[in-house]
């Protein structure tokens, strides 16, 4: 099997050494995101909805650089601070509501910075099909 990794731009990429997304065969696995923005700045400080959706629009956008689609997804873990609000799950509806993968949400104390709320991991496999 081939795999190839993906980069989103994030200064700390290059620097620490990892990849954002590694594509292996026709699997793709999106490493923990946040809402670290290419300057280094966190996008929605302190808005839980914008920092969600902003992960996700980024994590499907290195999905769909890989060669998937957001239909291809399916597993979500969502590691949230105590301070996300649940409203910031709409995000998550807006775009998986319909594609409904697995999706796992964890409370945990804290992330990098203190106003990181949310990190993001997702799976997916290219080409399938949902079965009825």
């Amino acid at each position: 099997m081939k795999r190839k990794n993906y980069s989103s731009g994030a200064p700390l990429e290059q620097k620490a050494g990892y990849s954002r997304a590694v594509r292996i065969g026709d699997f793709i696995f999106v490493g923990g995101t946040t809402a670290v923005q290419p300057d280094g700045s966190v996008y929605g400080e302190g808005d839980s909805y914008a920092q969600l959706k902003y992960i996700l629009e980024k994590q499907v956008k290195i999905i769909e650089q890989a060669g998937g689609k957001k239909e291809d997804v399916f597993e979500v873990r969502i590691f949230q601070t105590p301070e996300f609000e649940k409203a910031g799950m709409a995000a998550y509806t807006e775009i998986f509501h319909d594609v409904m993968p697995l999706c796992t949400g964890v409370t945990i104390a804290k992330l990098n910075r203190p106003t990181q709320l949310v990190e993001v991991e997702m799976s997916a496999a290219i080409g399938t099909e949902l079965e009825e």
